[in-house]
């Protein structure tokens, strides 16, 4: 090794750092990191958009965007489980007060996050197999997905060691209430949240 080389070593980039550069780079991409892994996602389709804001209607006619809670998309959701691990949401109810819990990189706290909602993508498996055990992981009171592909809504709630014990599957047709944990009774129709089939 030549002295030049080891007075100027090559700067390995953290996954924090590649993160950056990603989202910098491909702008409109949605990057996270889940335990350890770097995952990036295509921009969402119109009928993705569609389903949150269709969504975010009855959030808001229920008062969830107030004094006490907002309703916010795409707000980063900093993870206990690793040392840079950190999720997106594609929706997310919050306690008012979650700007005073900025964790790191822009993103908050779990502790402030009341529910969060995924609409299934090109990424659907991400969704329903490992995002339930993250955001249980994180102590999140309530995981809503929004399953384009099976046509269907779930609903995990109790979270308990890593993991969520209460599923509830909602199908075309059907109309249910979410737990009062977030702050305001919602009821919500599945047809009206699910958009055209994908």
């Amino acid at each position: 090794m030549s002295a030049a080389a080891a007075e100027h070593p090559l700067h390995q980039p953290s996954l924090l750092e590649l993160a950056e550069r990603i989202s910098r780079d491909f702008e409109g991409c949605r990057v996270e990191i889940i335990g350890s892994q770097l995952i990036v996602s295509p921009p969402a389709d119109g009928s993705h958009a569609e389903s949150l804001t269709d969504l975010m209607v009855p959030f808001l006619a229920a008062g969830l965007h107030g004094e006490q809670a907002r309703v916010l998309q795409a707000i980063g959701l900093w993870l206990p489980d690793g040392p840079s691990d950190y999720v997106i949401p594609d929706l997310a109810v919050v306690d008012a007060d979650y700007r005073d819990h900025l964790a790191e990189h822009g993103c908050y706290e779990p502790a402030v996050f009341r529910l969060v909602v995924e609409v299934t993508s090109a990424n659907h498996r991400m969704d329903l197999m490992a995002k339930p055990t993250v955001y249980a992981g994180a102590g999140i009171p309530v995981y809503m997905i929004i399953d384009r592909r099976n046509r269907r809504v779930r609903v995990l709630t109790d979270p308990q060691g890593g993991e969520y014990r209460v599923h509830a599957v909602h199908h075309p047709g059907q109309s249910f209430e979410l737990p009062g944990s977030i702050g305001a009774l919602v009821k919500l129709e599945v047809d009206g949240i699910l958009g055209p089939e994908v």
